[in-house]
C-alpha cells in the first residue's frame, strides 16, 4: 500500500489529465445510454402477461395501446379525426365506432349495445393501436404527434402516454436533482470543515466518479429512469464519507509531517484499508438489489454498485492530486469549522446510558407502523396532477367509467357460441363494462362471415383473435386484482391456451413478484453484511448487535410513514432497507471498531465507550447530514413521486440511524461487553484484564 500511495503522489498531474481526458468518453456513453421509463418492461419474460405481451407485438403488428376520449364533437368530425390518426407513423389501428360501421354493414343492424361502448352524452372513445412496444422512442413520439392533432378537447389515457409524461418531467427535473444536491452538500461540507476550498475538490472529484459511472451505463445499453434520477445523487450521499476519511487522516498526517507529500502518501495507504471494508457493507447492500425477480432491482443496484467502486477510486486517485495541486488555495481559505463537543455529548449520552437502552422498546411501534404502511403500484399516482395523461385518466373515469383495458388472446377458431358465452361471462364479472371481440358484431341480422375482412384481419392474426375487456376499476387496486383473477378463470375455461393481458395484469404479476423480491432482498442484504461486520471486526455478536440498531433505524423509518398515512410507491420499502443498512451501517462500523481499539489497549468498558464515541461523534454528524443534505432537497423538489418519496425517506433513514448509533450503540456495547469479549477472537489482551479493568 505503501509503495502504490507513493507512486500516485508522485503522478499526481498525469493522475489529474487523464482524470479530466476520460471525461469525454463518459459524456459520451452517458449522452447515448438509452433511458427506460416504463418499469412493467422489468417483470420477468417467462410470466405469461409479457408473453401475451410478445405476442401481441410479433404476430398483431400492435404493441403499445392508447384509449383516446374526443369530447363535444360530432360523429363526423371524429371520423375525420380517426382518419388523421391513422396516418401517424407507428399508428397500426384506430378502431372506433366508424371502424365497425363499415360501409357493407349499415349502422342500423349492428347491436345498439356496440354504439353505447364507443359514445357517451358528451364524448366519443377510440382505441389506437401502436406498432411499437408501450416505451419505445418511436411510440413516446407518436404520443406526441396524437396530442398536437387531437387539441385540447382530446385527452389520450394509456401506458404509453403515463411513460411520455413521466420522461418529459424527470429530463425537466434531472439538472436540478444535481444541483440541490451538490449546493446542500456544500453547505454541509463547508460549515463542518476547515477550508472553503476543499469541499470544491471533493464535490469535483465526486462529480467525476459519477460521469464515469453514468458514462459506463452504456455497457448495460440502457437503465432506468428510477435508476437515471437517484444514481447522482446517491452516489453523492454514500461516497462523500470517503473523502471526508481522506482529508481528516491527511490533516493528522500533516500534524506528524512537514513533507505534504509524505503525510499524503501516508493518508492514501490509510485510507484505502479502511475504505475497504466501509465500502463494500455499501456495495453489499446494492449487490442485494441484484437478486430482484423485478429486475428494476438488478438496473440499480448494479448501477450504484458501480458508482461506489468507482467513487473509492477517484477517492483514492484523483482527489489526493487535487489536494496538492490546491494546496495554496486550500491553506489560504482555512476557517474555523462548526464542531460539536463530542467530549460533553459522549459524557451525557453514557451518564444516561441505562435509560437509553430503553430506546429498544421501540422495536413494538416500529413494527406496528411497518406493517401498516400503505404502498402504490399504480404508476400514474407517482406523478403529478396537472401531466396530460393523468388528467386523460380522469376524464375516461367520468365520461365512460373505465379506468383501463384488459386485452385476451384465444384460439381464432373457437366455436361462435362459446365466444359468445365466454364474451357474456366476462361481461358479469363485477367491474367489466364491455367485451369486445369480432363475435360481439354477430347479431341475429349478421352471419359472421360477412364481417368486413378488413376489421376481423385487424383483429386476428396467426390463428388468435383479440378481445378488449373494459375496466370500470383503477389499475393496482384490490378490486381489479380480483376482477383480473376472474377474467382468467372465465378465459381459461373456454379457451384453455388463451393469455390475459395488459396494465392490470401486469400491475398485479409485478405486486405478487415484488412481495417476493422483498423478503429476498432483507435477507440477503441483512445476511451479506452480517458476513462483512464479522471478517471486519472478528466478532459473532457483534455482527448482532450492530445489524439490529440498524434495522430498528430502519422500521423507525417507514413506520413513520405509517403512522402519518402517506402511501409509499412499491419499491420503497426495498430501496430504503438495503440502502439504508448498505450505507449507515458504517456509521455503528466506525465506533465499534474504535471502542474495540481502545479495550485492546486497556481502557474500561465505560472509558473505551466515551473515548469511542466522543472521536466518532464529529465523523458521524458531518457524514450523516452529508447524506441528508444531498437526498432531502431533491426529496422536497421533485414532482415525481417515486423519486422525491425515495430521497426523503433515505434523508430521513440517515438521520434516524445517526441517532441511533450515536445514543443506542454505545450503551448495547458497554451492556454487552462480556458477551462480546466471549464472542470475539484477536483480543487476548483484553480478555487477560477484563476482569480488573471492567
Amino acid at each position: 500500500m505503501d509503495g502504490l500511495s507513493r507512486r500516485i503522489v508522485r503522478a499526481r498531474v498525469p493522475i489529474l489529465i487523464l482524470s479530466l481526458v476520460l471525461l469525454i468518453p463518459a459524456c459520451f456513453g452517458y449522452l447515448h445510454t438509452r433511458v427506460n421509463y416504463d418499469i412493467l418492461t422489468y417483470l420477468p419474460d417467462n410470466i405469461e402477461t409479457m408473453e401475451g405481451q410478445d405476442i401481441l407485438l410479433r404476430d398483431f403488428g400492435k404493441g403499445a395501446y392508447a384509449l383516446f376520449v374526443a369530447e363535444g364533437m360530432t360523429d363526423a368530425q371524429v371520423a375525420q379525426l380517426q382518419a388523421k390518426l391513422e396516418q401517424v407513423d407507428h399508428v397500426a389501428q384506430v378502431l372506433g365506432f366508424s371502424s365497425l360501421a363499415d360501409s357493407s354493414i349499415p349502422q342500423e343492424i349492428l347491436p345498439d349495445a356496440l354504439y353505447e361502448v364507443f359514445h357517451s352524452d358528451n364524448a366519443s372513445l377510440m382505441a389506437i393501436f401502436l406498432d411499437t412496444s408501450t416505451s419505445a422512442d418511436e411510440t413516446m413520439d407518436a404520443i406526441l404527434e396524437i396530442r398536437a392533432l387531437a387539441g385540447e378537447q382530446c385527452f389520450l389515457s394509456s401506458m404509453s402516454a403515463i411513460v411520455t409524461d413521466t420522461k418529459q418531467l424527470v429530463d425537466q427535473e434531472l439538472f436540478w436533482y444535481v444541483l440541490i444536491a451538490v449546493v446542500l452538500s456544500a453547505l454541509v461540507l463547508a460549515l463542518t470543515m476547515d477550508s472553503w476550498m476543499a469541499p470544491v475538490l471533493f464535490l469535483v472529484t465526486v462529480g467525476i466518479a459519477v460521469l464515469y459511472n453514468l458514462g459506463t451505463n452504456i455497457l448495460q445499453g440502457e437503465i432506468s429512469f428510477v435508476t437515471q434520477a437517484l444514481a447522482a445523487v446517491l452516489q453523492l450521499a454514500v461516497t462523500m464519507d470517503y473523502s471526508i476519511f481522506l482529508w481528516n487522516s491527511y490533516r493528522e498526517q500533516q500534524r506528524q509531517t512537514e513533507n505534504r507529500e509524505e503525510a499524503m502518501a501516508k493518508a492514501i495507504s490509510a485510507t484505502i484499508v479502511s475504505v475497504a471494508g466501509s465500502s463494500l457493507t455499501t456495495v453489499a447492500g446494492f449487490v442485494a438489489l441484484c437478486f430482484m425477480t423485478f429486475t428494476l432491482g438488478m438496473d440499480l443496484g448494479i448501477v450504484m454498485a458501480k458508482g461506489v467502486l468507482l467513487g473509492v477510486f477517484c477517492c483514492v486517485t484523483v482527489l489526493p492530486a487535487f489536494i496538492l495541486c490546491f494546496d495554496k488555495a486550500i491553506e489560504k481559505t482555512r476557517h474555523r469549522p462548526l464542531t460539536v463537543n463530542g467530549e460533553k455529548a459522549a459524557a451525557f449520552i453514557l451518564r444516561h446510558r441505562k435509560a437509553l437502552l430503553l430506546l429498544l422498546v421501540l422495536w413494538v411501534p416500529a413494527v406496528i407502523g411497518y406493517k401498516n404502511m400503505q404502498v402504490y403500484y399504480k404508476l400514474d399516482e407517482s406523478l403529478p396532477d396537472y401531466l396530460p395523461c393523468v388528467q386523460a385518466n380522469r376524464v375516461l373515469d367520468e365520461e365512460f367509467d373505465m379506468s383501463t383495458i384488459h386485452l385476451a388472446l384465444v384460439n381464432e377458431e373457437m366455436p361462435v357460441k362459446d365466444a359468445k358465452a365466454m364474451l357474456h361471462d366476462m361481461e358479469q364479472v363485477d367491474g367489466v363494462n364491455f367485451a369486445l371481440g369480432t363475435d360481439s358484431l354477430i347479431g341475429s341480422a349478421i352471419p359472421k362471415d360477412f364481417l368486413p375482412e378488413q376489421l376481423t384481419g385487424e383483429l386476428s392474426a396467426d390463428g388468435r383473435q383479440l378481445i378488449l375487456i373494459s375496466s370500470a376499476y383503477p389499475v393496482a387496486s384490490d378490486e381489479v386484482n380480483a376482477q383480473v383473477d376472474q377474467l382468467e378463470a372465465v378465459l381459461k375455461r373456454y379457451a384453455p391456451d388463451g393469455m390475459l393481458i395488459g396494465e392490470a395484469p401486469c400491475t398485479r404479476d409485478l405486486i405478487s413478484i415484488t412481495d417476493r423480491d422483498f423478503q429476498v432482498v432483507s435477507a440477503v442484504s441483512i445476511g451479506a453484511i452480517f458476513l462483512l461486520i464479522l471478517f471486519v471486526l472478528r466478532s459473532v455478536s457483534l455482527p448482532v448487535i450492530l445489524v439490529l440498531v440498524i434495522e430498528l433505524a430502519i422500521y423507525i423509518n417507514l413506520a413513520i410513514s405509517g403512522f402519518d398515512g402517506a402511501v409509499l410507491p412499491f419499491i420503497a420499502s426495498i430501496v430504503v432497507g438495503t440502502v439504508q443498512l448498505g450505507a449507515t451501517v458504517d456509521y455503528a462500523i466506525l465506533l465499534t471498531n474504535r471502542y474495540q481499539t481502545e479495550r485492546r489497549l486497556g481502557l474500561g468498558r465505560e472509558e473505551a465507550a466515551r473515548v469511542a464515541l466522543s472521536v466518532s461523534i464529529p465523523s458521524v454528524l458531518t457524514s450523516a447530514l452529508g447524506f441528508f443534505a444531498a437526498t432531502i432537497g431533491v426529496g422536497l423538489y421533485s414532482d415525481v413521486d417515486m423519486i422525491g418519496t425515495l430521497c426523503l425517506l433515505l434523508g430521513r433513514g440517515a438521520l434516524i440511524s445517526m441517532a441511533l448509533v450515536l445514543c443506542l450503540l454505545p450503551p448495547l456495547l458497554v451492556a454487552c461487553d462480556g458477551l462480546i469479549a466471549k464472542t470475539s477472537w484477536g483480543n487476548r489482551s483484553r480478555k487477560k484484564n477484563m476482569e480488573g479493568l471492567s
